[in-house]
C-alpha cells in the first residue's frame, strides 16, 4: 500500500521541509509554507518495479547522437524571432511571463493565428477563459483559422492526450499555474502542481518535437510564480515589460538555450492587438522635447540591436535637508549613485543638496555603462539649467577617476544616430582613434574626461 508523506512546500521558492515555519527556511519570505500530501512508493514496491522488468537508456558517445533539424519555424513576428534567436525551435518549451494585462495572451495568439495560417494545427489550451470569452478575443483581433484548435481544460493528462492524438505544429497553455495533476493533491498553482504539470508537457514536447509555449503568472516580487522551478525546467524565459497602461510593450529574453539573451522586441498595443515598431529608436524618440535642459540622447545596444533613447534629468534643491533622493528609472541605482560621486569630487558639482531623479523615457532598461556620460551630461544640464544641442548624442562609459572610456560596437551606434538626423556626438578618444570618421555624417568630437565633456556640451554651465 502507498505510504502517505506529508510535507510543507514554500510557494515562493519551492523549499521544502518536515515541518511547518511561519518563515520559510530556503527564501526567508513569511507565510509560503503550504501542506502537500503525496503518496509515495516504499522501496520494496520500487524494487519489484525493477525486477519485473526495467528497461533504460544506455549512456551514447556523442559522436553517434542524432541532431536536432536546424530549420526554425517563424512566429510571424520578426521581433520575437529575433528574441527567440530566429524562430521556434521544434520541441522547445518556452515560457511567457509578465504583469497582469501587458498582452501575453493577445500575443500567443496571435502567434498561433499566425503559424495556423500556413495550413497547420496549432492547439490553444486555456484554463482561465472560456471558448465564448476567446471567440470574442479572436473576433477583435480578425483571428478565423480553422486548424486553430481551442481547448478549455485544466487537467493536464488529458491535454496531453490530446496532444499526441493530434501532433500539433504549436501548442500553447495559458497559463501554467492553472494546469493540474491528477497524482498531486495540492490546489492547481502551488509549486508542486506547477513541477509536475511543466514536466509532464516538457516530456511530450522532447518525445513528438511539438513546440510549447507556456504562460507565467507574475509573484509580488515581479517575478514568474515558482521562478527557480519553473525557469531552471524550460528552454527559454521570455518577460513581457512596459506599463499596461501605455500603448508599447518590450519583450526580453533573460534565459535562451537556443539564441542570444540580449536581443529584445518591441511591440505596440492598439486595437488589433501587438504590432511591431520596426524602428524603435524613432518610436523613443518620438515626443523628446527639443532644447529642454535635463534631456540628453544616447545610443545603447540590445544585443546586435543599436537603440536612441533619451535621458532625461531632473535636479533640484531639497526641500527637507537631511540626505538628498537619488531616484532612478531605467537606470541601475548603483550606477546613478557612482556617476553622482564622480561628478562631485571629480567635476565639481555641487551635489551634496540636490535631489535627483533620472529616467529613461519609454519605459527602456538600460543595464550597460555605455549610457553612463548621458547620465552625467543630464544631470549638469538640469542642475545649471543649460540645454545640450538637440541634434547632439552622446556615448561613453565612466571610471571613478572621472576619465571616458570606449565602448564595443561603436560603428553600430553611430550608424544608429546618422540614420535618424543627428549632426554631432560626443564620444570617448580611444573610439575615436580607431573610426574611420569619414564613413559617418556626423561631426565627431573626441573627449577625455567628464569635466571636458562637460564644457564642450554646457559651454556656459558656470555662468
Amino acid at each position: 500500500m502507498a505510504r502517505i508523506k506529508r510535507k510543507y512546500v514554500c510557494q515562493n521558492c519551492g523549499h521544502e521541509t518536515m515541518r511547518w515555519f511561519g518563515r520559510c527556511p530556503g527564501c526567508d519570505q513569511w507565510n509560503t509554507l503550504i501542506e502537500e500530501i503525496k503518496p509515495t512508493q516504499t522501496s520494496g514496491n520500487r524494487r519489484a518495479a525493477r525486477q519485473a522488468g526495467f528497461s533504460y537508456t544506455p549512456p551514447t558517445p556523442l559522436s553517434q547522437l542524432v541532431g536536432t533539424s536546424d530549420a526554425r519555424q517563424s512566429t510571424g513576428f520578426e521581433e520575437l524571432d529575433r528574441v527567440l534567436g530566429g524562430g521556434i525551435v521544434p520541441g522547445s518549451v518556452i515560457l511567457v511571463g509578465g504583469e497582469p494585462g501587458t498582452g501575453k495572451s493577445t500575443l500567443l495568439l496571435q502567434v498561433a493565428s499566425s503559424v495556423a495560417a500556413g495550413g497547420q494545427n496549432v492547439l490553444y489550451v486555456s484554463g482561465e477563459e472560456s471558448g465564448p470569452q476567446i471567440r470574442l478575443r479572436a473576433e477583435r483581433l480578425g483571428i478565423f483559422q480553422d486548424t486553430l484548435l481551442v481547448l478549455t481544460e485544466t487537467d493536464v493528462e488529458v491535454v496531453v492526450s490530446h496532444m499526441v492524438e493530434l501532433q500539433p505544429s504549436l501548442c500553447i497553455i495559458d497559463s501554467i499555474q492553472t494546469m493540474a495533476h491528477g497524482d498531486v493533491t495540492s490546489a492547481p498553482g502551488s509549486i508542486s502542481q506547477v513541477r509536475e504539470s511543466a514536466s509532464r508537457l516538457m516530456g511530450i514536447a522532447k518525445e513528438f518535437d511539438i513546440p510549447i509555449f507556456l504562460v507565467g503568472h507574475v509573484n509580488k516580487g515581479g517575478s514568474i510564480a515558482g521562478p527557480k522551478v519553473l525557469e531552471h525546467a524550460v528552454d527559454a524565459v521570455l518577460y513581457f515589460e512596459g506599463d499596461r497602461h501605455a500603448n508599447f510593450r518590450i519583450l526580453r529574453a533573460v534565459k535562451n538555450r537556443f539564441g542570444s539573451i540580449n536581443e529584445i522586441g518591441v511591440f505596440e498595443m492598439g486595437e488589433q492587438g501587438l504590432a511591431e515598431v520596426e524602428n524603435p529608436s524613432s518610436f523613443f524618440l518620438a515626443e523628446r522635447p527639443l532644447q529642454a535642459p535635463g534631456s540628453v540622447v544616447t545610443a545603447c545596444m540590445e544585443g546586435t540591436r543599436p537603440l536612441l533613447v533619451e535621458v532625461q534629468a531632473l535636479v533640484g534643491p531639497s526641500p527637507f535637508g537631511g540626505t538628498p533622493r537619488r531616484q532612478s528609472n531605467g537606470i541601475d541605482s548603483n550606477r546613478l549613485s557612482m556617476i553622482l560621486a564622480v561628478l562631485e569630487k571629480r567635476c565639481g558639482l555641487q551635489l551634496q543638496t540636490q535631489d535627483v531623479y533620472v529616467n529613461v523615457a519609454g519605459g527602456v532598461r538600460i543595464d550597460e555603462p555605455g549610457v553612463d556620460l548621458a547620465v552625467a551630461m543630464a544631470v549638469g544640464s538640469s542642475l545649471y539649467n543649460r540645454a545640450v544641442d538637440a541634434d547632439m548624442i552622446v556615448i561613453g562609459e565612466i571610471g571613478l577617476a572621472g576619465e571616458v572610456r570606449s565602448i564595443p560596437q561603436a560603428n553600430r551606434r553611430l550608424w544608429e544616430a546618422s540614420k535618424l538626423g543627428f549632426g554631432k556626438c560626443i564620444i570617448p578618444s580611444s573610439v575615436y582613434r580607431i573610426l574611420d570618421i569619414h564613413r559617418f555624417h556626423l561631426q565627431l568630437v573626441p573627449i577625455d574626461s567628464v569635466a571636458q565633456g562637460l564644457q564642450l556640451a554646457l559651454p556656459r554651465m558656470r555662468e
